[in-house]
């Protein structure tokens, strides 16, 4: 592997090489003295978390952090996206990524500084805001790795380029990031990377996954149509309820039966609305679906069998032309992630040296999305890789393997890291 991946790897653990004194390292003795600030700043992003797309205030916390270090900062970049440069001598230009959005999630952790915010999303909907996925914990961990960099430009060499980007839960903030120059208008990184809390993995702890680590993520929405009509007379109306749940059934069929069990794949439907009274058949059925996949073949494998059998049920029952079902798909894609073997094998063994190798251990991949992806997309390619950082009690862990209690999942009401040890681990 060439020095400028290891470079890159003393950059993501914050100074690998600092040298140790008494027998604790000069890093640990650093990340050890900003523990409460980071803390209490933590905190504070937990309690005040902003939707997609309207991160203004957070998106101006992080400009602040780092301009108070001495980062060269630009703001509003696809949204209410930052970024930092630090210039530093010569060396590698290594990309440090952070979102920053929060969920539509009223919480109900009980912590004492719980977010109590409430908005109005897109559709005018009153709705509870929670960071339900760990971007607070994110966010925090990129600062204080920001600030040992930037108290600490001795002991390393190269452009530091910190982002925070808007929008991930919406699968958008990269793609504007992109599309307003991130990779020409400022300088354009060697490596990328980023890490994301995992639900069931100890605080301390640090995962890694060469190769495909997240799916493909598609959204679909299918209107099905009938012939409406009085409940009691059936026979008279082409009924859209069943023909959908006809068609839900079928659908499960694609992963089962038609793609390879050697190539993961996941449909889900996931919401399905008709009708307004149990006596009256309706005219239409709308139905939402996420589709899941690694690879592209089985990505565009999925779309096209869900449109046959949407189209073959109609015609089963006799609807005419016109009434055949509507199959949209979202453009706004997210692609997989894939992790540059070669840079995330040295990173896991930089790491496990840093942490010990009792800390660092490989995952099996998963079928959640992250638009990360869409910086290791770009041509010619970036190496990139996501790191996976515990974030639950290790206690915890063991009263759910015991059978005790249920571990809160990502994008639940109930999720609440452990947030002090994570902090710690993820700035080393």
């Amino acid at each position: 592997m060439h020095k400028i991946v290891w470079w890159s790897i003393c950059t993501l653990v914050a100074a690998h090489t600092l040298c140790a004194q008494n027998n604790v390292s000069f890093l640990e003795e650093q990340v050890d003295s900003h523990m409460d600030q980071w803390v209490r700043f933590y905190q504070e992003l937990h309690a005040s978390p902003e939707l997609s797309f309207y991160e203004k205030e957070t998106g101006e916390k992080m400009a602040l952090v780092l301009e108070k270090l001495g980062f060269k900062v630009t703001r509003e970049v696809g949204g209410f996206g930052v970024v930092g440069v630090l210039r530093n001598g010569d060396g590698p230009t290594v990309m440090v990524r952070t979102d920053t959005d929060g969920l539509p999630i009223v919480e109900e952790t009980g912590l004492p500084f719980a977010s109590k915010v409430t908005t109005q999303d897109e559709e005018g909907n009153q709705v509870g805001t929670m960071h339900a996925c760990g971007h607070d914990l994110h966010m925090t961990v990129w600062s204080g790795t920001a600030a040992v960099l930037s108290q600490n430009r001795d002991q390393w060499s190269g452009t530091a380029v910190f982002i925070a980007q808007p929008a991930e839960e919406r699968s958008g903030g990269a793609k504007a990031m992109l599309a307003e120059g991130l990779f020409e208008k400022y300088p354009r990184p060697d490596y990328v990377l980023a890490l994301h809390t995992h639900p069931s993995l100890a605080a301390g702890n640090i995962g890694y996954t060469p190769g495909y680590a997240m799916s493909n993520v598609d959204f679909m929405k299918i209107t099905i149509f009938g012939k409406g009509g009085h409940g009691a007379y059936p026979h008279t109306t082409i009924d859209p309820v069943t023909l959908a749940a006809r068609t839900i059934v079928d659908l499960q069929t694609i992963v089962s039966r038609e793609i390879s069990p050697l190539e993961p794949a996941v449909v889900t439907v996931g919401k399905i609305t008709g009708g307004t009274k149990g006596n009256i058949i309706p005219d239409k059925v709308e139905m939402e679906l996420t589709l899941r996949s690694y690879s592209a073949e089985v990505k565009q494998a999925l779309i096209d069998k869900i449109r046959r059998i949407c189209m073959g049920n109609a015609i089963s029952v006799g609807l005419p032309e016109e009434l055949y079902p509507e199959v949209w798909v979202r453009p706004e894609d997210t692609p997989a992630v894939y992790n540059d073997p070669d840079l995330t094998q040295e990173l896991a063994t930089a790491l496990s040296d840093r942490l010990g190798a009792e800390h660092v251990m490989e995952l099996d991949p998963v079928m959640g999305g992250e638009d990360f992806a869409r910086y290791g997309r770009v041509e010619p390619k970036i190496p990139i890789c996501m790191l996976r950082l515990g974030a639950v009690a290790p206690e915890k862990i063991k009263a759910a393997e015991a059978g005790e209690i249920s571990l809160p999942s990502l994008h639940s009401s109930k999720f609440a890291p452990e947030a002090k040890p994570a902090i710690e681990t993820g700035v080393k």
